[in-house]
């Protein structure tokens, strides 16, 4: 079987897909930073903090998609308008409330959990291991994260 690299049909396949990922990380990334400048009350240390280490996260894993797009010859969405319009993610107002903050960190986690799948099946049935590794840390990475929200919230 050819890899997705060598595949013309099969690596702009995984590269739609991976553009698709590209919108919601971004969208994702833009709502912590979101979240990390609102944050207010008693919860504030700790959640301003621990936002700023998910968007930084978030920002990696943004590098990381587009430069996996450019490696399978696509080209990777670059403009806000077209990440808005892509991404499954919807953004979010100012939210000041911690609770409520938590609660969109984790739902937009979750959405991402199963954007990544999604993605890392097209790439699995393109045999497309490079993308799979890429994809195999966010699985694990996003998995943690959802279950210290739901920690942070009981």
């Amino acid at each position: 079987m050819k890899t997705s690299v060598e595949n013309t049909n099969v690596a702009n396949a995984v590269s739609e897909q991976l553009n698709q990922l590209l919108a919601d990380y971004q969208i994702y990334y833009q709502n912590l930073r979101t979240l990390h400048w609102y944050a207010q009350g008693r919860t504030f240390f700790a959640l301003h903090g621990k936002f700023e280490e998910y968007y930084n996260e978030a920002s990696e894993v943004v590098d990381e998609l587009a430069e996996r797009i450019l490696m399978l010859g696509g080209k990777p969405t670059h403009s806000f308008a077209q990440y808005l319009q892509a991404s499954r993610l919807k953004e979010t107002e100012a939210i000041s409330d911690g609770t409520t903050a938590v609660n969109v960190v984790l739902a937009n986690s979750e959405q991402l959990l199963n954007a990544v799948k999604e993605t890392f099946n097209v790439a699995g049935d393109a045999g497309d291991e490079g993308t799979l590794a890429l994809l195999s840390g966010l699985i694990g990475s996003t998995e943690k994260r959802i279950w210290m929200l739901k920690s942070f919230l009981q």
